[in-house]
């Protein structure tokens, strides 16, 4: 069941993709690199399948059309 908007995933997608160009620039070897690189794959899986875990544990949907029908 998708819990995010399509605002709230195409943010995740850019910032996604920023964390890898920033993970690139400080080196994807270094501690800092690799964290970037971590939280980019969160970003950017949870922003293609529309789907955030935590939103589903804490209860919170940016996806106002599945939202109102589950209420």
């Amino acid at each position: 069941m998708n819990n995010m908007s399509g605002m709230d995933r195409s943010l995740r997608v850019i910032i996604g993709i920023a964390f890898v160009l920033l993970s690139w620039a400080v080196g994807f070897g270094s501690a800092l690199g690799i964290v970037l690189l971590v939280v980019a794959a969160i970003l950017l899986l949870t922003g293609a399948v529309g789907m955030c875990p935590l939103y589903r544990l804490l209860g919170i949907s940016t996806n106002h059309t599945v939202s109102h029908m589950h209420r």
